[in-house]
């Protein structure tokens, strides 16, 4: 056999033999790359920051108000005299702003965010569904793998016996060289496929860490996700409640509702102004007053922003539409590939249980010299090829099963009942959607919030 590096065999030894206490279900996979993906953070702080995008639409609609000083010095030359005369001035001013009535720019803008909001959250809901997928499939492959490993070694055990079996039959007599030379021929290749095999599973455990967080450790085997729906059913469940969907019907509210914004452009805005000043002398000034005004002229600005808008809104449903033919599209091959797997592995058990017979008659046959060394290698390797076939069958309905899953828009650590801290999206926006300033206690709750999130 093929000689193999110490490292390779630690790997795969410690995918084969572990102890009970270190055994990997799939739910503990899962729960692991749940806490431990990269691209989940990622996205929940793009939520915390969408989330951060009402607050500062509510800020426009509350009052603005902000603080000067100014010290001048001033030096005049005058006629007649032409002597330098020198003035000190200073002030103090506080200014405050209050939009009164903007014909609903600032309401609609609110509930645009709001809606942004919701989108980003079916955003994180679908980065969660691939997350999960991938790492369903990552464990599904070292379980494929290990088991063409495993195969291998029974096939090189196998193969090793029939060529010795062909050197004493040869020495005997019974068969000629060319016998031998077959079955060394296929002794020579099955290490290959061997080694090709360890190989592969190697490549599946690096995947793995890389998914999970973790490497494999004695994979617990697993069955497909249950699935009872028929395929329309599948189909309209898959419509109403896949991320995908439900974030594209949230991006054509937003734009619509900034479509209706733009279409306030031109309504005049009313303000409430005021300001309260001191001077170097103690004069105080103190002033309110009404601001109405709005726009008369822009160069075609306004009604250039505002068909923009609408083509970005027809945008958005054609999206949405595109959106729901592919969700339909994966719910429909999601289906078909579980129905062809499972068909595929009860066919392959009739297949491995005929081949297991015709291999161990034609092995029989073989030692009262009725039939040939090719014949039993050939019988073998049909036995082979139908225990790999079931193999790939019951991977491929694993993972068939948890993407239609995927599709419907239940792969979710909640659905899944994984035991996880779930993340609350709805937390972070209650505390920052009324806009608190920094003093506050939502404020001082939302930057204790960010600093440990900062440390993790």
């Amino acid at each position: 056999m093929m000689r193999r590096t110490k490292f390779a065999a630690a790997v795969i030894a410690s995918l084969f033999v572990a102890p009970v206490a270190k055994a990997e279900t799939l739910s503990s996979a899962l729960s692991a790359a749940y806490n431990n993906s990269g691209l989940i953070e990622q996205n929940r702080a793009l939520l915390r920051a969408a989330d951060e995008g009402v607050a500062q639409s509510v800020a426009a609609t509350l009052p603005v108000i902000s603080w000067s000083i100014q010290a001048n010095r001033t030096k005049v030359n005058a006629a007649p005299t032409r002597e330098w005369a020198a003035t000190n001035t200073r002030s103090a001013t506080v200014n405050g702003s209050l939009t009164l009535y903007d014909g609903g720019t600032n309401r609609l803008g609110i509930e645009a965010q709001k809606e942004i909001v919701l989108r980003t959250r079916r955003t994180l809901r679908g980065i969660e569904q691939d997350v999960l997928l991938n790492a369903v499939q990552d464990y599904v492959n070292v379980l494929r793998e290990r088991e063409f490993v495993q195969l291998r070694q029974n096939n090189v055990r196998l193969i090793t016996q029939e060529f010795r079996a062909a050197q004493d039959r040869f020495e005997g007599g019974e068969v000629t060289r060319t016998d031998v030379a077959l079955a060394e021929a296929r002794l020579a290749a099955a290490r290959s496929l061997l080694a090709a095999a360890e190989g592969s599973l190697n490549i599946a455990a690096e995947a793995y860490t890389v998914a999970v967080g973790r490497a494999p450790s004695g994979l617990s085997t697993v069955g497909p996700a249950p699935v009872s729906q028929s395929l329309a059913e599948a189909k309209a469940f898959a419509v109403r409640n896949n991320p995908s969907v439900l974030e594209g019907r949230h991006s054509v509210a937003a734009a619509e509702l900034n479509v209706r914004r733009a279409e306030t452009a031109v309504t005049p805005t009313l303000s409430l102004d005021g300001f309260v000043s001191t001077d170097q002398d103690s004069n105080e000034t103190v002033q309110l007053g009404l601001n109405l005004g709005g726009p008369i002229y822009s160069g075609g600005l306004i009604s250039s922003q505002f068909r923009q808008l609408k083509s970005n809104r027809d945008a958005a449903r054609s999206g949405l539409y595109l959106t729901q033919l592919s969700v339909e599209q994966q719910v429909g091959n999601a289906f078909a590939s579980l129905q062809v797997a499972r068909a595929s592995r009860q066919a392959s058990d009739q297949q491995i249980s005929a081949a297991r017979t015709a291999f161990q008659g034609v092995r029989e046959e073989a030692t009262v010299g009725a039939r040939t060394t090719l014949d039993v290698l050939n019988a073998e390797q049909e036995l082979l090829e139908a225990e790999a076939s079931r193999i790939s069958a019951q991977a491929d309905e694993v993972f068939a099963s948890y993407s239609l899953l995927s599709a419907m828009g239940l792969m979710t650590a909640d659905h899944l009942n994984l035991p996880v801290q779930q993340y609350d999206p709805a937390a972070y926006y209650n505390l920052a959607k009324d806009a608190p300033v920094a003093l506050s206690a939502q404020g001082a709750a939302l930057d204790r919030i960010l600093e440990a999130i900062g440390k993790e």
